[in-house]
C-alpha cells in the first residue's frame, strides 16, 4: 500500500525548494518551501525507474522557484500588519481556511485517531458501511438512507492509488466522489461520469506527470496528496441490502505498483498529525490551518490570501502560535474570526433560491466552480461538507409549506402532490426523506419508513388524474393510503428531496434555482 501517516521510514526526498528571507521588521528568518513528488531512491525494477508518471519536470521546479521568489519579494515589501490589518487578515483567513481545517478534522477522526469513535480504516484502505439508517442512528445529521457508503482516504505521497469497480447493473446507480484537501470535487467515477461497466481508475497526487499507465481507464489528479473517495451505492429497499454488500465487496483500492505488479516505492515519511477535536478546532484554528497549509500546494487563485496569512505567521516552514503574538494582535485575530463566523452564517442562509418553499442551491464543485469565492466554499462546508456537484445530485430542502409557514406535524397534516408527468426529472432516482425538525435525525414510526423514493412508485396509489400524492403526517392516513404515507414527527418537520443524476434537458432542476422544473408546494391537508 501507499505510505500512510502512521508508517515510518526514510521515505522519499521531498526536494524542498527553500528560499530564506527575513520576516520584515522582526529580525528572524523563515523559509518558503514547495514539495514535489520526486522519489528519494528508485530501484531498477520499480515502476518509477522506467516510467515518467511520477517524475516532475524541470519546468515544475523553475515555476516553483519563480513563485517562491514572487512571494518573498512581495512580503518583504510589507511591514508587520497593524491590529486592524490583522483583524482583516484573520477574517479572510478563517473564511478561506475553514473548509481545509474541517476536512483535516474529518480525516483525523476517520483515518488517524483509532479512539475517535468515528475511525473507519487506515490510509489507502477501503471501508464499507452497508447498513440501512434508522432512528437509532444519531451520529450524523440528515443521514442518507438512499445510498450506503464506502470510504477511502488516500495518502498519495509515495505513489498513486488505483480504484477498481465491478460491472454494476444499469438499473442501479452508483457514484464515487473524489474530494481533495481543498474540499474541491475534482472528479467522479460512476453511473453518470463513467458508466456502469467495470473499470480501473488511477488517483494521483498534485505532482504527477506522465502518460496513463496500461490497464487504467482514466487518471484523476488531486489538488493535494491527502484525498478521499466517497462511494455511494443505490439501495432500492431494506431487503436489497445484501445485494449492496456484494457490490461493495467487489470495490477495490490498491497502490499503482501493486496494480502493475511492480516493486513498491519507498514509503512516504511519517507525519506527526496534531490531534484535533471540536473544542481545539475553535481555540487553535490558525494553528491547525498553518499545519494544513503545509499539506496543500498553493495555486494561483489562493496566492493572495496565502500571502496575507504569511504576514501573521502562517505558511510553509513556519509554526504559528498565537501566544507568540502581542496581545493587540491576539485580540484582533479573535475579532476577525468572530466577524468571519457571522459572514459565513449569513452566507449559509442565502445560498440558493427559494422556490415553492424549497431551498434549491448549487454550492459544491471543483476549483473552477468556486473561482476563488472562498465565502461560498465556507458556507457550503458549514451547511454540509462534501456535498455533490449539482450535476451528480441536487438537494431541494424545506422547513416550510407553500405559504412559508413552518412545517409542524403536531398541528397539521400535509400533502405533497406530483402532477402526472411532473415527477422529479432524473436519470437515476429520487427520494423524499423525513427528518425531525429539531435534531435533523430520522424519526421512530410504526411502519419503519423514513423516506419515499422512485423505486416505490409501482406500489403507490395514484390519483384519478394520474398524479401521485405523498401524505405527510404523524398518524396513518388509513390502510388504503398507507403506501403513500411518509410518517412525520409530532413537532417541527425538515424534509430533504434528493435528485440523483438529474436530467439536463427540459424539464430539469438544473441549473439549481433556475431550472425548468421545480418541486411542488407542500400544502396543508383539508
Amino acid at each position: 500500500m501507499g505510505g500512510s501517516g502512521e508508517q515510518s521510514g526514510q521515505g522519499r526526498d521531498q526536494l524542498w525548494r527553500i528560499v530564506a528571507r527575513p520576516i520584515c521588521g522582526h529580525g528572524r528568518s523563515t523559509h518558503y518551501t514547495l514539495p514535489t513528488s520526486q522519489p528519494k531512491a528508485v530501484s531498477g525494477d520499480s515502476p518509477m525507474a522506467s516510467a515518467n508518471w511520477i517524475r516532475p519536470t524541470r519546468a515544475i521546479f523553475l515555476l516553483a522557484a519563480f513563485w517562491v521568489g514572487l512571494v518573498s519579494q512581495s512580503l518583504c515589501a510589507q511591514p508587520w500588519p497593524t491590529a486592524e490589518e490583522t483583524k482583516q487578515i484573520a477574517e479572510k483567513g478563517y473564511i478561506y481556511g475553514l473548509p481545509l481545517v474541517m476536512d483535516y478534522a474529518v480525516m483525523y477522526e476517520f483515518t488517524i485517531d483509532k479512539d475517535s469513535g468515528q475511525y473507519k480504516a487506515p490510509f489507502n484502505t477501503l471501508s464499507n458501511a452497508a447498513n440501512v439508517f434508522t432512528y437509532k442512528d444519531t451520529a450524523v445529521v440528515t443521514p442518507n438512507s438512499d445510498t450506503p457508503y464506502s470510504m477511502l482516504w488516500m495518502d498519495l505521497r509515495a505513489e498513486p492509488m488505483v480504484i477498481s469497480v465491478p460491472a454494476i447493473d444499469n438499473k442501479r446507480y452508483y457514484s464515487i466522489q473524489l474530494v481533495d484537501g481543498n474540499t474541491f470535487n475534482y472528479g467522479y467515477i460512476g453511473s453518470r461520469a463513467t458508466g456502469n461497466g467495470a473499470g480501473n481508475y488511477m488517483i494521483a497526487g498534485p505532482g504527477w506527470q506522465g502518460e496513463k499507465p496500461p490497464g487504467i481507464n482514466q487518471v484523476f489528479v488531486a489538488g493535494s496528496d491527502f484525498s478521499q473517495a466517497i462511494f455511494r451505492t443505490q439501495l432500492f429497499n431494506p431487503k436489497d441490502i445484501q445485494n449492496v454488500r456484494e457490490i461493495q465487496a467487489q470495490y477495490k483500492a490498491q497502490p499503482l505498483s501493486a496494480f502493475l505488479g511492480k516493486q513498491a516505492p519507498p514509503a512516504a515519511e511519517k507525519i506527526d498529525f496534531p490531534k484535533i477535536d471540536k473544542q481545539s478546532m475553535q481555540s487553535d484554528f490558525f494553528t491547525y490551518l498553518d499545519f494544513v497549509l503545509q499539506l496543500i500546494p498553493p495555486n494561483p487563485d489562493d496566492r493572495d490570501i496565502r500571502e496575507q496569512l504569511a504576514r501573521i505567521g502562517l505558511g510553509p516552514d513556519k509554526k504559528f502560535s498565537i501566544n507568540d503574538l502581542p496581545e493587540e494582535q491576539r485580540k484582533a485575530i479573535a475579532e476577525g474570526i468572530s466577524q468571519a463566523q457571522q459572514k459565513i452564517a449569513m452566507a449559509v442562509d442565502s445560498i440558493g433560491a427559494k422556490i415553492n418553499g424549497w431551498n434549491i442551491a448549487a454550492a459544491f464543485g471543483d476549483r473552477a466552480f468556486y473561482h476563488g469565492d472562498w465565502l461560498l466554499r465556507a458556507a457550503a462546508a458549514s451547511a454540509g461538507i462534501y456535498g455533490n456537484d449539482a450535476e451528480e445530485a441536487t438537494y431541494p430542502m424545506t422547513r416550510s409549506d407553500g405559504k412559508g409557514a413552518p412545517l409542524d406535524g403536531s398541528k397539521y397534516k400535509y400533502t405533497l402532490t406530483f402532477a402526472k408527468g411532473a415527477l422529479p426529472p432524473v436519470n437515476a432516482f429520487w427520494s423524499v426523506t423525513m427528518y425531525d425538525g429539531k435534531s435533523q435525525l430520522l424519526i421512530k414510526n410504526p411502519i419503519n419508513r423514513y423516506l419515499i423514493n422512485s423505486p416505490m412508485l409501482p406500489g403507490m396509489k395514484k390519483n384519478d388524474d394520474g398524479s401521485v400524492t405523498i401524505y405527510i403526517q404523524k398518524d396513518s392516513p388509513g390502510a388504503d393510503l398507507e403506501s403513500n404515507w411518509l410518517p412525520a414527527p409530532d413537532g417541527p418537520i425538515y424534509l430533504a428531496m434528493r435528485l440523483y443524476w438529474p436530467k439536463t434537458d427540459p424539464p430539469s432542476v438544473l441549473p439549481p434555482g433556475k431550472g425548468t422544473w421545480s418541486p411542488p408546494r407542500i400544502e396543508v391537508a383539508d
